[in-house]
Formats: C-alpha cells, sequence, structure tokens
C-alpha cells in the first residue's frame, strides 16, 4: 500500500518510522509549503515524489493512503480533498475541529467508498487491550483518574508573547484537544459514553485552555481527566473498583499495569513487552480494516472518534472557547 504524507514534524517522522515496521506500506510522496524541507525529508526516508501542491498529490496514482500531521485547523479541508479523490486518510489527533466537520468528512468517505480513521495510537496498543481485558477484575467501578500532563517547549514562546499553533484558537489548539483526547480516548474506550460531561480550564494569554480538568460523570462513578501542556506530573492512572484497583504508569499508551486485588492484598504486573514505535500497532490496525473491508470494526472505531469530539466540543462550549474555523 503506497502512502504519501502532509507535514514534516517529528510526529510524522515517528509515523514513518512506524510504518517501516510494518510489510506492504510504502512511503512514495511528502508534501509540505516549503519545496525544500519536502525534498530534504523524502531524500532521508527514500520517497521519490515530491509535492508543494495538495492537489497534484492527491491526483496521484502513487498515493492510496495519506497521513495527515498539518495543524488542527487545517485537517478538515486536506481530509475532504484527498476523501474526494478516493484515498484513504490517516488523520492526526484530534482529527477534527468539531462535529460538524467530523459528520461531513465520515458521510464523504463513505460516498467515496474509502476509510477515514484518527490516529489515536494509545487504544490500539497491546498494553492497553490488556487493560481493556482485565479491568472487569476491579468489579464495580467507583472512580478513574486518567492523566496526561506534559509541559510544552512551544509554551516558553507563549511566555515571549507569541502564539504558536498548538496555543492558538485560529489553528484550534489547547490542552484538552492536543492531550487530552488520550485519557478520553481511554475513558470512551473503557466506559463508554458518559452521561455528563463538565470541563474545568486554566485559559492562558491566547485564549486557550492551558491546563484542564475534565469530569466525565457515568452511572455509580466518576472519571477525572487531568491535562495540562503548560506543567510537568507524573501521576499514575488509575481506575477503582469495589474489589481491586489497576494503576497504569501512561494514559499513550501504558507500559506498566499493576492490578491490586482489595480483599487478599496481592498484586500482579499485567503488561506484556510492545515495540517503542507503538504507532506500529495503529498502523496495523487501519492495514487490516482496509483489506479486510472490516465495515464493523471501522464502525467502532468511527464512534469512538465521534464520542471524543462530542465531549471536547462540549467542554470548550461550557468555557467559550471558540476556533477560528468557528467564527
Amino acid at each position: 500500500m503506497n502512502y504519501g504524507v502532509i507535514g514534516t514534524s517529528d510526529i510524522t517522522i515517528r509515523f514513518i518510522e512506524s510504518a517501516q515496521e510494518t510489510t506492504d506500506f510504502n512511503l512514495t510522496s511528502v508534501y509540505s509549503r516549503s519545496y525544500d524541507k519536502a525534498k530534504q525529508f523524502a531524500d532521508r526516508f527514500n520517497a521519490l515524489a515530491v509535492y508543494t501542491d495538495l492537489n497534484e498529490m492527491a491526483n496521484s496514482d502513487q498515493v492510496d493512503i495519506v497521513y495527515i500531521a498539518s495543524p488542527n485547523s487545517l485537517h478538515f479541508e486536506q481530509v475532504k480533498l484527498f476523501l474526494r479523490h478516493k484515498k484513504h486518510v490517516i488523520c492526526e489527533k484530534p482529527i477534527f475541529s468539531n462535529l460538524y466537520e467530523w459528520q461531513a468528512a465520515f458521510q464523504l468517505a463513505d460516498e467515496n467508498g474509502v476509510f477515514l480513521f484518527e490516529a489515536a495510537r494509545n487504544i490500539h496498543a497491546p498494553n492497553f487491550k490488556r487493560l481493556k481485558e482485565n479491568v472487569h477484575r476491579i468489579g464495580k467501578i467507583r472512580s478513574a483518574v486518567l492523566s496526561y500532563m506534559k509541559y510544552s517547549s512551544r509554551y516558553d514562546l507563549v511566555l515571549k508573547g507569541e502564539e504558536p499553533n498548538i496555543f492558538s484558537l485560529k489553528f484550534s489548539g489547547g490542552a484538552l484537544v492536543d492531550l487530552g483526547v488520550y485519557p478520553i480516548f481511554a475513558a470512551v474506550s473503557l466506559f463508554g459514553v458518559p452521561k455528563k460531561v463538565t470541563y474545568f480550564p486554566v485559559i492562558i494569554a491566547t485564549g486557550v485552555d492551558g491546563s484542564g480538568t475534565l469530569i466525565l460523570e457515568y452511572d455509580g462513578f466518576v472519571c477525572t481527566i487531568l491535562c495540562s501542556k503548560i506543567v510537568n506530573a507524573d501521576l499514575p492512572c488509575e481506575i477503582h473498583g469495589e474489589a481491586g484497583t489497576i494503576a497504569f504508569n501512561h494514559i499513550a499508551p501504558p507500559t506498566k499495569i499493576e492490578y491490586k486485588d482489595r480483599l487478599t492484598g496481592g498484586t500482579e504486573e499485567l503488561a506484556i513487552p510492545q515495540k517503542e514505535l507503538d504507532m506500529v500497532y495503529e498502523i496495523e490496525a487501519f492495514k487490516e480494516i482496509i483489506e479486510n473491508q472490516d465495515r464493523e470494526r471501522y464502525e467502532e472505531l468511527g464512534r469512538i472518534s465521534e464520542a471524543v469530539l462530542r465531549i471536547t466540543e462540549e467542554a470548550r462550549r461550557q468555557n467559550g472557547i471558540v476556533f477560528g474555523v468557528e467564527r
């Protein structure tokens, strides 16, 4: 399967390196607004085609699927372009700015007989699947705390009075949609769609949430999500049940998972070895869906993706966080 990439950032490098771990996934094309940057990137990874025009890339018969890692606000128009040219699309999270874009794009994918995926790598990792398989052991769930708090070097630019994309309303940025989506994807995958969503953001100078606490209410328990791009924290994630607790070290994805039995006091390590280039698992999952035309699996991923976007949109609405594409 021949693929192209849009964007030349670190996440694109990680995607390409992960794709190299799979079979039948061949990089042919690189797009950047800068020819020199695209050419340098293509040479590094032995891609033959370089583009500065997205229409030319979308028309290429050397691209079966495209990976999009551009600024968030650009995703919708770029995704639509490739779907209209009957290319499968993997779009980096957050896939879109709002539900209107999500619904329009997924309808367009169906109309053109292609697949559209959100690159939420953590829910495809083997250790997340281990977590999901074992969560029943803790009995009736009574609470959960999931966190992803990592200081962004680009926040230094904000402190200097600048507005980098990830901290800009114009580019649909902010902590919740950038890092918070990882624990939200985990929560929806593990517990389903919450009954109620409440968000308490810390708004920074650029108008986005630099940090925040998201409360997801379920029947009988609350899931608290902590996210930040302006502080660091090494908090473990925990799910608490009447029969025990599952604790894991990271949300994207876990590498250590410990089950603690409340009655016996015993502990059990549940994690298994997994590849450091963990994006390989989402790539393999998407490739299998395409090859097998697995609509059931595809639609389940779509339901999760839609629910996550519905949560972030509601959280923003409560706090008057309006992206540029919505003005």
